[in-house]
């Protein structure tokens, strides 16, 4: 059944994790990570840091819905979007380092859910009045990854070694932009508000299509940079448990 509430959401995302850890799984580095998120979300709620609270935990909501239905259906051996399923599917692998599985979980989430969302929650002609409440989820975002990636450095000592001239680690390498992502999630969700629901399915399959080739660009960012990454991932910390508790401390 779909979460209703935030608080059913984090319960979610909690039992998750907690299977994560006891089957030493990578799929609960990115769960970890939108927990944290959720639980600030949840506190900018409580605090009024929102135009509309309860607009925001309808959105909040609707956005953890679409990540938590895609998650059941792989578990169960249902199709799931094709970017999670991609992200779904590099977990057991063991070459991507912890930045790329969580950058999987972030590409599917931002550039596929979490415009669709935002046009769901406020369709047609009510959409502009959530942008600024929208840019506020944004901002909480790129606050988290900041604090994950200084986390990551715990786990994988060679990562602090690289300098790429001031440009993110993420975007350096693995060609994820997660100020492109935000911009364009706000460009989805234009996009489709102005669509009736009968087209969204065909809407949702292309642009699911167009996600799912970053995530392949994730995994294979060039032969440079490949190589470069499994370096780093000689000296990165595999032990999944570990890694989680570090990721959520």
């Amino acid at each position: 059944m779909p979460a209703q509430t935030i608080a059913e959401v984090i319960a979610a995302l909690d039992a998750i994790i907690a299977d994560a850890i006891a089957q030493r799984s990578r799929l609960g580095f990115f769960a970890v990570l939108y927990r944290e998120v959720t639980v600030q979300v949840q506190a900018g709620i409580a605090s009024n840091r929102f135009e509309d609270g309860a607009r925001m935990e309808r959105l909040d909501v609707m956005f953890a819905n679409r990540y938590l239905e895609a998650y059941e259906n792989f578990q169960q051996g249902m199709p799931a979007s094709a970017c999670w399923e991609a992200a779904f599917k590099a977990a057991p692998a063991w070459r991507p380092l912890i930045l790329q599985h969580l950058l999987f979980g972030m590409n599917a989430h931002i550039n596929l859910d979490l415009g669709i969302a935002a046009a769901q929650t406020a369709p047609g002609m009510a959409l502009p009045a959530l942008e600024k409440d929208f840019k506020e989820i944004n901002s909480i975002l790129s606050s988290l990854l900041d604090q994950v990636q200084a986390k990551i450095g715990k786990l994988s000592p060679w990562l602090a070694w690289l300098d790429f001239v001031g440009k993110r680690l993420d975007e350096a390498v693995f060609n994820f932009s997660l100020k492109i992502a935000r911009r364009e999630a706000w460009k989805v969700a234009e996009r489709f508000a102005a669509l009736t629901p009968e087209d969204h399915a065909q809407a949702i399959s292309v642009l699911d299509g167009k996600v799912a080739k970053l995530a392949q660009k994730i995994l294979s960012p060039g032969w440079l940079f490949s190589g470069v990454a499994f370096l780093i991932k000689l000296r990165e910390s595999d032990d999944v448990p570990r890694i989680i508790e570090v990721l959520r401390a």
